[in-house]
């Protein structure tokens, strides 16, 4: 299977804090990139909020809404069809 490939010539990249000083060790991130919606489920006092990107084929990124700028947790398309119907099924 041929990777996929996404334009991010317009990215705006952020070096990560944790990267040294001297060149080594850095990871870059590009920030916006990603056009996240809020769940359905999520309710409107702040509380509960969780987020996925559209547009990234065969993955699912996910992240904290009250947390834009912490981690996302990357899911295998594969596996986030069968949470989700789990999920519903409670």
């Amino acid at each position: 299977m041929a990777p996929i490939q996404h334009d991010l010539t317009a990215a705006i990249w952020r070096k990560s804090s944790y990267s040294n000083t001297s060149g080594g060790n850095c990871l870059e991130v590009a920030e916006g990139y990603a056009l996240w919606r809020k769940s359905s489920y999520s309710n409107s006092s702040g509380g509960d909020c969780l987020e996925v990107a559209d547009g990234h084929p065969g993955l699912v990124p996910v992240r904290d809404s009250k947390r834009p700028d912490g981690p996302a947790l990357v899911v295998n398309a594969a596996a986030w069809a069968p949470f989700i119907a789990s999920v519903k099924a409670v």
